[in-house]
C-alpha cells in the first residue's frame, strides 16, 4: 500500500509539474505577442505621422519637391532640432522613470514617442522613393522576423554576442560623430554595413533578453511595463537596422 502511494504522489507530482510548464508557456507566449503587438503598433503609429507630415510639408512641383509654409517654419528653423531630439527624450524618460510610472502612463508615453518619432523620420519620404522606402520596409521585416524568432527559439546564450553589438554600436556613434566632419561617402558606407549587422545581433540578442524577463508571478501592472520596454527594444532595433539599408539601397529622389 506504501508503494502504491508513493507512486501515486510522484504521479500527481510530475502531472503538477506538467500543468505548471503548461501555464508558464502559455503565459510567456501571451506576454511575447503583447511585446510584439506594442511594436507593430508603433510602428504603424509612426509611419502614419511620417508620411502626414510629408504630406504637410511639400508639395510637387514642375521643379521637384518644394517646401510649403509649414514646411519651411519647421525645415528652416530650431523646431527640426526639436523634432530631432525629441524622441530621445521620451527613450530617456521611459527608461529611468519607468519604476515611477503607472502602467497607463508608460503607454501613453510610449504612444506619444513613436507619433514623435515618425515626426521627425518625416524627411525619409522627400529623401527616398516611395516604392523604395517600401521596399526596404518590407526587407527589414521578414529579415527582423527571422532574427527574432532566432532569439526567441534559440537554446544558446547570446550574451556574449550582445556584448558585442553594444561595442559595436559605440564605435558606430564615434564613427558617424566623426563623419559630421570628414563627410566621407566611403565611411558611411561602412558605418551602414556595420550598422546593419550589429542591430541585427542586436534583434537576436534582446528578444533572448526581453523572453528571460518573463516572470509568471507578476502582476498585470508590472508585465504591461515590461511588455511596454521590450517593444520599445525591438523597436528601436528594427527602426535603426531599416534606416541602415534604406541608406544601403534605398532610391533616392
Amino acid at each position: 500500500m506504501s508503494d502504491y502511494n508513493s507512486q501515486d504522489l510522484r504521479a500527481r507530482a510530475a502531472e503538477a509539474r506538467g500543468q505548471a510548464g503548461v501555464d508558464i508557456d502559455q503565459g510567456l507566449r501571451s506576454y511575447m505577442l503583447g511585446v510584439y503587438n506594442y511594436m507593430a503598433g508603433a510602428l504603424v503609429i509612426t509611419g502614419l505621422a511620417a508620411y502626414a507630415l510629408f504630406s504637410a510639408a511639400f508639395v510637387e512641383s514642375a521643379q521637384g519637391l518644394q517646401l510649403t509654409s509649414l514646411g519651411t517654419s519647421i525645415y528652416n528653423s530650431p523646431i527640426q532640432y526639436v523634432l530631432m531630439f525629441a524622441p530621445l527624450a521620451f527613450v530617456l524618460v521611459l527608461s529611468f522613470g519607468i519604476n515611477k510610472l503607472s502602467a497607463s502612463a508608460t503607454q501613453m508615453l510610449f504612444w506619444a514617442f513613436s507619433a514623435i518619432m515618425g515626426l521627425s523620420l518625416s524627411y525619409i519620404f522627400a529623401v527616398y522613393q516611395l516604392g523604395s522606402i517600401t521596399q526596404v520596409f518590407l526587407i527589414t521585416a521578414i529579415a527582423f522576423g527571422g532574427l527574432s524568432l532566432y532569439g526567441y527559439t534559440t537554446k544558446r546564450d547570446l550574451s556574449a554576442m550582445g556584448a558585442f553589438m553594444v561595442m559595436g554600436l559605440i564605435g558606430i556613434i564615434v564613427a558617424s560623430l566623426v563623419n559630421l566632419f570628414l563627410q566621407s561617402s566611403a565611411l558611411q558606407f561602412a558605418i551602414s554595413v556595420i550598422g546593419v549587422l550589429v542591430f541585427a545581433g542586436l534583434t537576436a540578442w534582446d528578444t533572448q533578453k526581453i523572453k528571460s524577463m518573463y516572470n509568471a508571478a507578476e502582476d498585470s501592472a508590472t508585465r504591461t511595463k515590461k511588455s511596454v520596454m521590450g517593444a520599445l527594444t525591438l523597436y528601436l532595433d528594427f527602426i535603426n537596422m531599416f534606416l541602415f539599408l534604406l541608406r544601403l539601397f534605398g532610391d533616392r529622389r
